[in-house]
Formats: C-alpha cells, sequence, structure tokens
C-alpha cells in the first residue's frame, strides 16, 4: 500500500461480512421468487458470493442470479452521463419476483435510486437494496436493506472495493486521492 492507499478489509475480513450480509438476505426471503440483481461490474460478481452464501442458509430458496449494467462513472470517477444509463438482458423477467439489487459502494445513491424507479416499470413484488460497503452520504431518499460495513470517511476519500475477477484480491481499501502531494 502506498501512503494515501489503506486496506481496510482483506479477504478473511470479507467472508465474515459475506456470511452477515448472507443471513440479512434470508431474513427477507419468504415463498415469492427471488433475483439477486448484480449490478455491472462489481455487483455481479459480489452477488453470487452472496448468492452461494445464501444457499447455506437456504439451499430450497427459489433465488437466481442476474446482471444489470448500470453506468454512471467511469472507474476513475469521472462522470459519463448526467443520469445512470441502464441496460439488462432482453429475456430478463422480473415481474413478481422479489429483487435484490446488489453493489459495491452505496455512496449518494443516485445510481440505484434510478434502478428502483426502472425495477417499478418492470413490475417486481419488491425492491431491496445490498451494499457491501455503506458510505451514507445519501442525496436521494434510499437506504440499503443489507449492509456488509458501514463506512463513514471524509467527503473526499474514495473506497476501492476489489472484487475478483475484476482485481486479484477481495478487498476493501480507502484511497486518499492527493494525499502524497
Amino acid at each position: 500500500m502506498t501512503a494515501d492507499r489503506y486496506r481496510l478489509y482483506d479477504a478473511t475480513d470479507l467472508e465474515a461480512v459475506i456470511d452477515s450480509m448472507a443471513r440479512q438476505t434470508v431474513a427477507l426471503l419468504d415463498a415469492t421468487p427471488t433475483t439477486l440483481l448484480g449490478m455491472l461490474r462489481r455487483g455481479a460478481p459480489l452477488a453470487q458470493r452472496l448468492l452461494e452464501a445464501v444457499r447455506g442458509y437456504a439451499p430450497d430458496a427459489d433465488i437466481v442470479c442476474a446482471d444489470l449494467l448500470v453506468k454512471r462513472y467511469a472507474d476513475n470517477l469521472e462522470l459519463l452521463y448526467p443520469h445512470a444509463h441502464l441496460e439488462a438482458a432482453p429475456d430478463l423477467v422480473l415481474r413478481g419476483r422479489r429483487v435484490i439489487v446488489v453493489d459495491d459502494v452505496l455512496y449518494q445513491g443516485l445510481s440505484l435510486f434510478r434502478v428502483f424507479e426502472w425495477l417499478r416499470t418492470q413490475e417486481a413484488a419488491a425492491t431491496h437494496a445490498a451494499v457491501l460497503v455503506d458510505r451514507q452520504r445519501y442525496v436521494v431518499p434510499l437506504r440499503a436493506d443489507i449492509v456488509g460495513v458501514t463506512l463513514k470517511i471524509a467527503p473526499g476519500d474514495v473506497i476501492e472495493c476489489n472484487v475478483p475477477p475484476y482485481e486479484a484480491e477481495f478487498a476493501i481499501d480507502l484511497w486518499r486521492p492527493g494525499a502524497s502531494g
């Protein structure tokens, strides 16, 4: 780690975090078929990890994963679109299903809010949010139902979730842009 980048959680720490998120997820399940909707990029492999952990607690649950491309920022946090841009598989059917949207970081909530607006048009039976990290800096009235960790950090600091296959190891880092001068 450089002087302006700090490892907050490593893969071993995150095993317990995903387990906690799985238990929170199972508490929401009932007879309603459920879809874990992973927000591409890092939300999709997180949804897969969460599904595996949920199946350990509820092996007979009617639960599947699907992906949703939600793009607003580039990986360098440069604004690409004034509003969140969504793309789903054309055969994705969410009507009557419980949908749990999975993402790595909940910051201001703008992208997630847009996803929830879209899910209303898809006639989902219920919608929930699951995030690995909740920064609690919302600008819209939105909260996550399933939270891995809550990190209240300075507005200029960045939380980086390293999620395989996009990064080599599963971890959460704090990055302070400009801290080294």
